[in-house]
C-alpha cells in the first residue's frame, strides 16, 4: 500500500515539474544581476544592444553583432550566462520596421 501511495504521489507531481520547465528562468528578483551587468556583457561579447527586456523570466538582448547582424540573446538573470543566442531575420524586422497604418 505505501508503495502504490509512493507511486501516485510521485505520478502527482511529475506533471507540474514538466510545465515549470517550459519557461526559461525562475529566479527571484534579489538574486537579479542589474540591467547595467547586461549591458556591460554585450560590451564585451562586441554586441550593440537596441533593447533589453524581460521575457520568460530572462534578460533578453535585441541587437546585433560585432558584424551589424541583428540577434536576439536570452541571458540567465543571476548568473548572466547565455541561454540562447539567434540570428534575427533581417527581411522580418524591415517589414516590420516601417508599418504606419494611418
Amino acid at each position: 500500500m505505501k508503495k502504490t501511495l509512493t507511486i501516485l504521489g510521485f505520478l502527482a507531481v511529475l506533471p507540474a515539474s514538466v510545465a515549470l520547465a517550459d519557461d526559461d528562468c525562475f529566479v527571484p528578483m534579489a538574486e537579479w544581476q542589474p540591467r547595467d551587468a547586461v549591458a556591460r556583457l554585450a560590451e564585451e561579447n562586441g554586441w550593440t544592444v537596441r533593447r533589453i527586456k524581460i521575457d520568460d523570466g530572462c534578460y533578453e538582448i535585441d541587437g546585433s553583432d560585432a558584424e551589424g547582424r541583428p540577434i536576439e540573446v536570452t541571458v540567465h538573470p543571476a548568473t548572466l550566462e547565455v541561454i540562447e543566442f539567434e540570428y534575427e531575420d533581417e527581411d522580418e524586422r524591415d517589414d516590420h520596421e516601417g508599418d504606419d497604418d494611418d
